[in-house]
């Protein structure tokens, strides 16, 4: 199967949706090429599981490769194995979900669904690319809408907050270089799956890509640019920025970093641990202190993304794949939660959950998914959040060693955390009498946002109830 078209379709889409005329055209093309996106993953999907049965073990299927620029051995080379498939599957439930729920956008219009297609052509442009230089350019296509979708379109410190996201992630971005730059000086190729470097030399390098990654990814403490980068962003932004984009630094931590400098990995394991058990602590307890509906899911994705990180750093195939289901469940589950906030907030006007109070009683639908988005979140069974942090949790309980050991119990602890401040959260906004006379006549939702937020519960409860397809899946990518 081409992969490239995971790359043409929504790349056509774009320049299609510049050449539309009127609101309702820009949507309705902007719709078909996610629809289209979608259909094609699941088809990916079928096509890969006969693969496999049919006893193709390779580690990479479907690949293709063609030269980009020969004297520096720069190659358009592409492929993907489970991992990345899963990275797949995730994008295009969310692009579809974004377009669906910014279905009303009238300002600008033409351009803001532009933009959101043009960050899932750096999406899966990422996921699939098996060279470094490849790999990065996606990565950096990627960074562009986000600046200007926050910047144009976002609310509060727009400004302040697209230019903190676009100097962050250029820090991200600088490292990320350095580290794909002194891979190619040691080696003469951006082969991923040629790679292959002495472990001195990793111990150099290594630092660079996972720090640069983790940027991307909310590694503490360069995880600033996240509560103020998703509060000003529009509801689809936010559900790309945290649903997608935070997946690529995950992504690159563990496929760039880890995967081609594993002594390294081994070596600077228990600092990437630390790390990660500070920030799922701190992302808890700062979303604890907040009052914004908005920034209560950003900085609780700073505390969900470090369990992605602390399954990276313990090394052992269960927490990896505890990490990579984390990164699935948290794109769908933080993409639902900022999809319900944007559909209160279109209503009510407001994000402050002291001023909100009693919407069930006004938005059953909304009222519903939102608390089972919270429950996702706070690791109810059944769900897909209870799935992959118990993975997590298991294969990090597999080090005997006491330091891994005692980062695990802290990280259990931030559970507690989690459900105080959802349940909280939840019982204010939702919960007892209608707090203002105006709510009474609020409407609940609409078509295309049931649609939206049925598209990313549908993947919450099939990773919930049935885990084993993921983890299956997963297995695949080594």
């Amino acid at each position: 199967m081409q992969l490239s078209l995971l790359v043409i379709l929504p790349f056509v889409t774009a320049l299609a949706i510049l050449c539309c005329r009127g609101l309702k055209q820009v949507r309705t093309v902007a719709a078909l090429g996610a629809a289209l996106q979608l259909l094609i993953s699941l088809a990916l999907l079928q096509h890969f599981w006969q693969q496999r049965a049919s006893g193709n073990t390779a580690p990479m299927l479907f690949e293709y490769t063609t030269p980009w620029y020969a004297p520096l051995h720069i190659n358009y080379h592409i492929g993907i194995d489970g991992i990345s498939l899963s990275m797949i599957l995730l994008t295009a439930f969310v692009v579809l979900a974004g377009v669906l729920v910014s279905w009303k956008m009238e300002r600008l219009n033409k351009e803001y669904f532009f933009l959101l297609t043009l960050l899932s052509v750096g999406a899966y442009g990422f996921f699939i690319s098996l060279d470094l230089f490849t790999l990065f350019f996606f990565l950096e296509l990627a960074v562009i809408p986000k600046f200007m979708l926050i910047g144009i379109w976002g609310s509060g410190k727009k400004e302040y907050s697209a230019m903190k996201l676009a100097l962050m992630l250029m820090m991200g971005s600088a490292l990320v270089l350095v580290a794909l730059l002194g891979i190619y000086f040691h080696t003469h190729s951006f082969d991923m799956m040629a790679v292959m470097m002495p472990p001195e030399t990793q111990k150099i390098f290594f630092p660079f890509a996972f720090v640069g990654f983790g940027v991307f990814s909310a590694l503490f403490p360069f995880h600033t640019w996240v509560p103020d980068g998703h509060s000003s962003a529009p509801t689809a932004a936010s559900m790309f920025l945290a649903g997608i984009s935070m997946k690529l630094g995950g992504y690159g931590c563990l496929r760039v970093a880890t995967i081609l400098m594993p002594e390294a990995a081994h070596y600077y394991s228990w600092i990437i641990i630390l790390l990660s058990a500070i920030a799922i602590l701190y992302g808890a307890f700062a979303t604890m202190m907040q009052t914004d509906l908005k920034y209560i899911n950003a900085y609780s994705s700073v505390s969900h993304c470090g369990f992605v990180l602390l399954g990276i750093g313990m090394l052992t195939r269960t927490a990896i794949t505890g990490a990579v289901m984390q990164m699935v469940s948290h794109g769908l589950m933080t993409a639902l939660f900022f999809a319900c906030i944007g559909m209160i907030y279109d209503r009510t006007h407001t994000r402050q959950v002291a001023q909100l109070g009693g919407l069930l009683k006004v938005m059953p639908f909304i009222s519903t998914i939102f608390v089972l988005a919270g429950l996702c979140s706070l690791g109810l069974p059944g769900l897909s959040g209870f799935a992959a942090e118990v993975t997590v949790f298991m294969g990090s309980w597999t080090n005997t060693d006491a330091f891994y050991r005692i980062c695990t119990i802290v990280a259990c602890a931030s559970i507690v955390v989690t459900a105080v401040y959802i349940l909280r959260a939840v019982g204010k906004v939702i919960m007892g009498p209608v707090s203002n006379p105006q709510f009474t006549t609020l409407t609940d939702a609409s078509w295309n946002e049931k649609l939206a937020v049925g598209l990313l519960m549908i993947g919450i409860l099939v990773i919930g109830v049935t885990p084993f397809l993921l983890t299956d899946l997963i297995h695949y990518g080594g």
